[in-house]
């Protein structure tokens, strides 16, 4: 038999409704609720950039509008509800995941024993005690606090001192923790004085780790490839999730779906039983215009958001500024279930500069679309903290 096929407008349904962007959503977007959204969401990824908003704030807003930074800090600070550690990048997880990421610590671990010595550099290796003393002895510190070159300024992760190394390293092995950050510098301690005992002493057999990693990853994702269920939270192994996959289809614990591309093509995935009898309860998108995170979980992996949605998106740091298409920096901006164009957009002066919007192909800009993107831009204006849009004379440009 063939396996069943999710046209392209279904799979978009789903995937978005899976990513909690298909229908509205109301909260108070704090406490149990912002945990909620975590948890749903399985991470959200920290990056430092701030031309409107730092990427896992916009990534909560966009699900939550009441939602406002100093809740997550009081959600990871006071209530430790969740922690920070690392999927593909730098994320913040909630607590209950953390027996799950022990694994992670250990192969963190031996990854970092192996290519961080040519990498990294000599001396590290030997702070690693000395940091660790100084933070048993004296309390939280940040990278400003230990080894004989603290208080130095900082140029960037790749110009890393040894005593900063070895405060990474301890983190990434999962003896320290990040306690709480001052601004966006993050300040570590010791695990067991910031990960909650009945989170901290689980032990799990590596087998059911895997096996969660990819259950969850695939719940979250509505269908995937082996290959994406192993990147979702970058627990289990590429190899690992094509056995789990195998088995799992063996055990009708999962099934095959073809998926249809944005360009009519179909790409074997796997899903469950119980997500496709939801399939038939999903609504229309909204029509609200939405603007989202260059890092947001439905548009990190690239190819797939280029397979599903037709939008080629990549970020543009790295590329000369005489040869960019459009800004280094810029925010998708999603209609129903469409990408529809790009907005380069910078807090200045208490306003929102719009220095620039580029629709997509085929995604025309009429006064409802405009009068909905501004709808959208004044609604960001509490979280970016600026009172008022101004637009430049050629922001569009179609």
């Amino acid at each position: 038999m063939n396996p069943p096929l999710l046209t392209n407008a279904v799979a978009r349904r789903l995937f978005l409704d899976r990513h909690l962007l298909l229908r509205p959503q109301a909260g108070l977007a704090m406490g149990a609720d912002l945990l909620s959204v975590l948890t749903d969401l399985g991470f959200v990824q920290v990056d430092s950039v701030n031309t409107l908003a730092r990427a896992h704030d916009l990534i909560l807003w966009s699900r939550r509008g009441r939602y406002r930074p100093p809740a997550l800090d009081r959600l990871i600070a006071r209530h430790r509800a969740a922690f920070e550690h690392w999927t593909h990048d730098a994320a913040i997880v909630p607590m209950q995941f953390y027996p799950m990421w022990r694994l992670k610590f250990a192969r963190d671990e031996a990854r970092m024993r192996q290519r961080w010595p040519a990498w990294r550099g000599e001396g590290w290796n030997r702070e690693i005690d000395t940091v660790l003393k100084r933070i048993a002895d004296h309390g939280p510190a940040s990278t400003r606090d230990v080894g004989p070159d603290k208080g130095r300024g900082g140029a960037g992760w790749w110009d890393w001192h040894p005593s900063k190394t070895a405060l990474e390293y301890l983190w990434r092995s999962g003896r320290l923790a990040i306690s709480h950050r001052v601004g966006f510098r993050k300040v570590y301690d010791l695990s067991e004085r910031v990960i909650p005992a009945k989170y901290r002493d689980i032990r799990l057999d590596p087998s059911q780790v895997i096996d969660w990693a990819l259950s969850a990853a695939l719940d979250r994702l509505g269908f995937a490839t082996s290959g994406e269920l192993a990147a979702f939270f970058e627990i289990a192994t590429r190899d690992e999730a094509k056995r789990w996959c195998a088995e799992a289809v063996a055990a009708n614990r999962i099934v095959e779906v073809d998926v249809e591309t944005a360009d009519g093509a179909r790409r074997r995935s796997f899903s469950t039983v119980a997500i496709l009898d939801t399939l038939s309860a999903l609504p229309s998108p909204s029509q609200r215009v939405r603007l989202l995170s260059p890092f947001d979980p439905a548009l990190r992996d690239r190819a797939r958001a280029e397979r599903l949605f037709g939008f080629h998106y990549r970020i543009e740091i790295f590329v000369p500024a005489q040869q960019r298409r459009h800004g280094y920096y810029v925010f998708p901006v999603m209609q129903g279930d469409r990408l529809i164009g790009r907005l380069d957009a910078k807090r200045d002066a208490g306003m929102l500069t719009v220095r620039a919007f580029w629709p997509e192909a085929g995604a025309g800009m009429g006064c409802a679309r405009q009068t909905g993107l501004l709808a959208e831009l004044q609604r960001v204006l509490t979280l970016a903290e600026v009172t008022e849009v101004r637009f430049a004379p050629d922001w569009l440009r179609t």
